[in-house]
């Protein structure tokens, strides 16, 4: 793992934190709707584990993130901010923000088969685009 500037590093937790909180409420209230339409279809299933997953792993992405913003700061306590700790919340961050997002997309992706055959053709074909953005973007748009 590349080393980073610890400033730097504090600003990239800030930005996980909140938009993993923006798209965990999202995949939440995906979640409730989908619970609440009471669909009797199989997919519903699987859709509601993709989404309830996603909303999950972004809880951890936020708590995480948060951590290390805490660990970071400039006048955290020398008790705090052991290097072991800014490993294991830099990872576990980037691993459930990563989990997250294509676990919604996987979810939003299969939604659209609870409705009917086209709709499910749409919304696979909108979830397979943006996972392609998606990584392209986490790789650095290379």
């Amino acid at each position: 793992m590349q080393a980073l500037p610890l400033d730097y590093l504090a600003e990239i937790a800030r930005q996980i934190a909140f938009l993993s909180a923006f798209l965990g409420g999202f995949a939440a209230t995906f979640l409730a709707t989908l619970l609440a339409a009471n669909s009797p279809k199989r997919v519903a299933g699987w859709t509601i584990g993709c989404v309830a997953f996603s909303a999950s792993w972004f809880v951890i992405a936020v708590i995480a993130s948060v951590m290390l913003a805490v660990v970071l700061h400039p006048n955290a306590p020398s008790n705090v901010a052991a290097s072991s700790s800014v490993t294991h919340a830099r990872v576990t961050s980037a691993l459930a923000f990563t989990f997250g997002i294509y676990a919604l997309l996987i979810g939003m992706g299969m939604s659209g088969w609870i409705r009917s055959r086209r709709t499910g053709i749409a919304t696979l074909l909108a979830a397979i685009l943006g996972g392609i953005v998606v990584t392209w973007a986490v790789l650095g748009f290379r």
